[in-house]
């Protein structure tokens, strides 16, 4: 009976933490049902443990707890994957602000030593990748 108080209390607090976050705004509304929803079959389950076990045996696994240790796997394995696509989105974004910096840069080095006039324009540097369609930007309509 402690436990179950002790689990809820954890799980609530970091459910209140969650909705509190300030910048939660920009979480999609996708993952903050998964995670209310992961919380809520949390609860259940330290409230009903009987009722688990019946659900995995409906579901072919022998215990409630096999069957809870399988869900964290997936969603862990989830949370992985959000956690590297959203890593790649940002090494991509660096990398182009990088470059943009450094073109930048060796305009203004260049204008310093008279090699480029302070008339001419600067390189037209492309914002937005090509789509994989292969469409082309050229214009011709």
């Amino acid at each position: 009976m402690l436990i179950q108080l002790v689990l809820l209390v954890a799980i609530l607090g970091l459910l209140f933490l969650f909705v509190r976050n300030k910048h939660s705004v920009r979480m999609q509304a996708g993952k903050r049902i998964g995670l209310v929803l992961f919380a809520l079959v949390n609860v259940f389950a330290v409230l009903r443990p009987d009722d688990v076990t019946l659900v995995a045996r409906w579901l072919g696994v022998g215990r409630g707890t096999d069957l809870l240790l399988y869900l964290l796997v997936v969603a862990f394995l989830l949370g992985m994957l959000n956690f590297y696509l959203r890593f790649q989105g940002v090494d991509r974004r660096l990398t182009d602000l990088a470059r943009a910096l450094a073109i930048r840069e060796a305009e203004i080095v260049n204008r310093e030593r008279g090699v480029l006039r302070a008339a001419d324009p600067p390189e037209p540097y492309p914002t937005e990748r090509p789509s994989a369609e292969g469409e082309s930007s050229s214009g011709a309509a």
